[in-house]
């Protein structure tokens, strides 16, 4: 496998894509959500390797510039309102906005290029080093072989995996002169009750902060441990039975979840701790009110479980999984959504944002992983103009987390396998990784996926 040293790139263009949104010439001016407040300012890296299939730059850019001028927030800069200091998202400004888009040209082959070990690959590399104001840099690598790497990394205020989603969907459909499915919603417009009200009990799971306090959250360990694996179709199978071993039917994610969380809790010497498990969970379709299928911007929140390591390890796989479908079950619900809106509308200072107390690392001593299910997100379907992926992955340059985070895709063979990405700390990458029954396959080059 390639290594970082032997790795060079060779940039061929690099420049800022500006989208002119407004007929009048002047910035439109979106104020974030409550939620948008809650997912913060995280980069996200959505990764997709095309083998042996390189793009032209100009048709690439071309279909670009069109679907950001129906997504145009994307091409937005993120920046503080110089009276209140609450953050804006500044639309049309040509003189300082813009989409950072970047083609460069790798001197190694696809075949020699090792995809598992993600903390040596992303920033600088495959992923952009620039502004941060600018919310979204784009960055396609073609190797020596004539593949492809096109990485989309977005500042988290903007939107979540569902919002980012219809970008790459309608991206897809220009590229290939197809009709344009998606009508986005830009409103931003999930409002708080008048008054708003919370349930108390909010205030146990969400607190208020700042980008300082984000920027230097307590970590589980550092450094954290960035890494990429396939999980077969027939592991994901053989997990679902055994979590419905007790007659009811669980979903593969919480029989994945199960299943990580028993790893954890063998990989804990102290028999009397407690370990954590959070779930990333989407409120579109818990929302009554309105149809949000196209609603642009962040509409997740964040569930969660604890127990005592000794009891994980006492309990099988369907009994996890039911304390599993539990915790989620508690989320799932228009109620919570509505509760949150309203606790952040009270909680909220001017230009900060909010987080998960899980999230921050405010659990003391109970390590604690997130999942977080793509399984509605496109691989396969992204077709740029140049063929279908090989693979499709999420991933973060960040260096600082509370909690342990874990996400799936499908993989790009369209068989039923998953691609699964990990941020983590040591001792889980070794305890998953040399379990006597571990369903992940290190994705060391493209033969893997």
């Amino acid at each position: 496998m390639t290594t970082t040293e032997s790795f060079n790139l060779t940039i061929l263009d690099k420049k800022l894509i500006k989208i002119q949104q407004q007929d009048d010439g002047d910035p439109h001016v979106i104020s974030p959500s409550n939620l948008d407040l809650l997912s913060g300012r995280f980069p996200v890296t959505y990764l997709f390797i095309y083998a042996h299939s390189s793009p032209s730059s100009s048709n690439f850019l071309a279909s670009l510039s069109e679907s950001l001028r129906i997504f145009y927030p994307f091409a937005a800069r993120i920046a503080h309102n110089p009276n209140s200091g609450d953050l804006e998202i500044v639309c049309g400004d040509t003189s300082t906005g813009g989409v950072l888009f970047v083609h460069a040209a790798a001197n190694v082959s696809l075949d020699d290029f090792d995809l598992y070990d993600l903390d040596r690959i992303l920033e600088g590399k495959l992923v952009p080093v620039g502004d941060t104001d600018l919310g979204f840099k784009i960055q396609i690598t073609t190797f020596a072989c004539g593949s492809t790497a096109v990485t989309f990394t977005f500042d988290h205020l903007l939107g979540d995996a569902s919002a980012f989603a219809k970008f790459l969907s309608t991206f897809s459909e220009i590229a290939l002169r197809k009709p344009v499915s998606c009508s986005p919603d830009h409103t931003r417009n999930l409002k708080p009750r008048n008054p708003p009200v919370y349930d108390p009990a909010m205030d146990d799971s969400f607190v208020a902060c700042t980008m300082e306090q984000i920027r230097n959250m307590p970590t589980i360990a550092l450094p954290l441990i960035k890494r990429l694996y396939r999980v077969e179709k027939a592991s994901i199978e053989r997990l679902q039975g055994l979590a419905g071993e007790n007659g009811t039917k669980r979903t593969k994610i919480e029989a994945f979840s199960s299943y990580i969380w028993k790893i954890m809790a063998a990989s804990i010497k102290n028999k009397g701790k407690r370990c954590r498990m959070g779930w990333l969970v989407d409120g579109r379709r818990r929302m009554s009110s309105k149809s949000m299928e196209n609603y642009i911007g962040n509409v997740v929140s964040i569930a969660s479980g604890e127990m005592e390591v000794r009891a994980i390890r006492e309990s099988s796989i369907a009994d996890m999984a039911e304390t599993v479908h539990r915790s989620i079950s508690e989320v799932t619900v228009e109620s919570h959504f509505r509760n949150l809106i309203d606790w952040i509308e009270c909680k909220k200072r001017a230009g900060g944002l909010v987080s998960s107390k899980l999230v921050l690392g405010d659990g003391g001593d109970c390590p604690c992983i997130v999942v977080s299910s793509g399984r509605r997100f496109p691989v396969r379907e992204v077709d740029l103009g140049f063929g279908n992926p090989v693979l499709g992955t999420v991933c973060s340059s960040v260096e600082r987390l509370g909690v342990g985070y874990i996400n799936q895709r499908e993989g790009g063979s369209g068989d039923g396998s998953w691609t699964v990405s990990v941020i983590l700390w040591r001792e889980m990458v070794d305890a998953m990784e040399s379990h006597p029954d571990s369903i992940f396959r290190p994705l060391h080059h493209h033969n893997s996926y």
